[in-house]
């Protein structure tokens, strides 16, 4: 069978460049280093940027299809081509075997980096991306917006008559007004969650999704199961623990972190601390386990999680020792 090629017969030598990249990082060899080479190439010039992102834009048409491909042929396993280790132009063939190889012989995953040592291939292309406590408010359409948590990452997606996304990684609170036109659909994790007029926050974490339906009506479809949220109710799906039942939700836990702050309701403090790095620079170890297990309740001003550390010597005695990077060891 002969697929109809619709690609330009010669490419701009940036987008050249910028497709090696992408092939590059979805490999699953890329390194710190190739990332770190990725963010200088993009900061030479607006041009090298809108070529990185015309590059991620193919790949993801490109990526979907070949998926589909594979799943209708029971995912051939293909030899994979060695992607490019800096950024060299690519010949058009070799440009389009690499992409295809990559994306069947990885079953189109997102490649994760060891220890999360580094972005994500996901993360490094997403259209919309926030720092260690960084938040940004995006709007999506005249009928969606979102608020991105710490550390969130989140592609659009190209789907015909309505707004979608990714969210790669990371929380957002999403707000939608019915317009009359199709439901907003995100997805996170495998999962979709469709809403007309909703206002919902959603956490997607090491593969674990939340969701908190504050006011309107969700739908959630995961592996073929379906469940509905109504105002003020929650539920989470996974692999590990599939999807779970519905569940009164904590609004007012769920809506505290788009206001800046972080209601925490009888918490062991490691689950604190777990918390509290995804905000804060550098990273703070809990080293004695019998600390770890002692419950805390409170408000917190994410502006000012440091102020933790002294709370925990205060109230609990511990010890603090302080190393360079914002690494703090309690004990």
């Amino acid at each position: 069978m002969t697929a109809r090629d619709d690609t330009p017969s010669e490419l701009d030598p940036l987008l050249r460049q910028a497709l090696a990249w992408v092939i590059r990082l979805h490999s699953g060899a890329a390194t710190s280093d190739d990332a770190a080479a990725l963010t200088l190439w993009r900061q030479r010039s607006p041009e090298h940027e809108l070529a990185f992102r015309d590059a991620v834009r193919l790949w993801r048409r490109l990526g979907e299809a070949v998926r589909e491909l594979a799943d209708e042929s029971g995912r051939p396993q293909l030899r994979q081509v060695e992607p490019p280790r800096a950024a060299p132009s690519l010949s058009r063939r070799a440009l389009l075997g690499g992409t295809i190889a990559a994306c069947v012989a990885g079953g189109y995953l997102i490649v994760r980096p060891p220890f999360g040592l580094w972005p994500s291939f996901e993360e490094i292309s997403a259209d919309y991306h926030t720092g260690k406590g960084q938040r940004r408010k995006v709007a999506l359409a005249d009928n969606v917006s979102l608020i991105l948590n710490t550390q969130t990452s989140v592609a659009v997606l190209s789907r015909p008559g309505a707004p979608s996304i990714r969210l790669i990684s990371g929380e957002a609170a999403v707000q939608t007004t019915d317009d009359g036109a199709a439901p907003f659909v995100l997805d996170a994790a495998g999962g979709e969650i469709t809403a007309r007029e909703a206002s919902y926050n959603v956490k997607c974490l090491d593969g674990t999704v939340s969701v908190s339906c504050i006011t309107g009506r969700v739908d959630i479809v995961w592996k073929g199961q379906q469940a509905r949220l109504a105002g003020d109710q929650q539920l989470s799906y996974s692999v590990d623990a599939g999807l779970t039942p519905t569940s009164r939700a904590d609004i007012e836990q769920a809506s505290a972190w788009p206001k800046g702050l972080l209601i925490v309701r009888d918490w062991p403090v490691t689950r604190l601390v777990d918390e509290i790095n995804r905000y804060r620079p550098g990273r703070i170890v809990v080293t004695d386990a019998e600390l770890g297990r002692r419950m805390i309740s409170g408000t917190f001003y994410i502006d000012h999680l440091d102020d933790f550390v002294a709370q925990a010597q205060s109230l609990f005695g511990a010890n603090a020792r302080t190393l360079p990077g914002g690494i703090v060891f309690l004990n």
